[in-house]
């Protein structure tokens, strides 16, 4: 059963051993890079970084950078499923989990946000399988936006 837990001293240190393979690194912040966005906050108002859980096994992460009662400005980021666990349908499952938790959450939220580095097909493929959009459009870093209407 997924669930998803915020960080706290009793996992975060099992939290900064999860990672990606070597190819999919340039990809996707590291756990301890998402850390430092959610003290330093560089995008939005609020910055909420997630760990992903099957069961009592710790499985990936993401975060949601967000102004609070908006309805569009609601961006996924850091989202990835750990390389031991790859492979198994969490991506997918996870992200579908992570729709409805937003949903639930955050009731002013209308529109979900991401970006994709242009090269990362298996990410774009994910994203557009579950509804996610994109006109193409980049933002400051060369990255595709994905959007998801709530």
């Amino acid at each position: 059963m997924l669930q998803f837990k915020s960080f706290n001293r009793d996992n975060y240190e099992e939290a900064l051993k999860m990672c990606v393979g070597d190819d999919q690194k340039a990809y996707v912040p590291s756990v301890l890079e998402a850390l430092a966005y959610a003290y330093i906050k560089p995008w939005d108002e609020a910055f909420d970084p997630y760990l992903i859980y099957d069961g009592r096994k710790m499985i990936g992460m993401f975060y949601l950078s967000y102004t609070p009662d908006s309805k569009d400005n609601y961006w996924l980021g850091g989202f990835f499923i750990d390389k031991k666990y790859q492979g198994l349908g969490y991506g997918k499952k996870s992200l579908s989990l992570i729709i409805e938790y937003i949903k639930m959450k955050y009731a002013a939220c209308q529109q979900i946000n991401l970006t994709v580095v242009k090269d990362n097909k298996k990410a774009t493929g994910l994203y557009k399988s579950l509804g996610f959009k994109t006109d193409n459009k980049e933002n400051r870093d060369g990255e595709i936006i994905f959007t998801f209407k709530l």
